[in-house]
């Protein structure tokens, strides 16, 4: 990797990442994911700067180019709708009655 974090800092496409991080991606899979892998990507560098405050500039950058990855295949393997990261997948919608709401009696 040879970027530093001043440039990371100025990217904001999906695809800027994984050039950045000279990591191979699916443009057609990043074209339906981009917003969740973003999502999960920002949650995981919080997560790095949060329990890791004292990284140097590499350091970071090499636990972001990690997460970028997890954050990638996390969408490989599961849909946006099980990571339910977005809160239009935690609201319940108003005035519907679930199947699993109806009882008989």
């Amino acid at each position: 990797m040879s970027g530093t974090i001043e440039e990371f800092k100025k990217l904001v496409d999906a695809e800027e990442f994984f050039i950045f991080f000279q990591l191979p991606y699916d443009q057609k899979f990043v074209n339906v994911n981009r917003l969740h892998i973003l999502k999960k990507f920002s949650q995981y560098m919080y997560e790095i700067d949060d329990k890791f405050p004292n990284l140097s500039s590499e350091e970071k950058l090499t636990q972001y180019c990690l997460a970028l990855q997890k954050a990638y295949q996390v969408f490989m393997e599961s849909t946006p709708h099980e990571q339910k990261l977005f809160k239009v997948f935690n609201d319940k919608p108003k005035n519907v009655v679930t199947l699993t709401e109806i009882t008989s009696d």
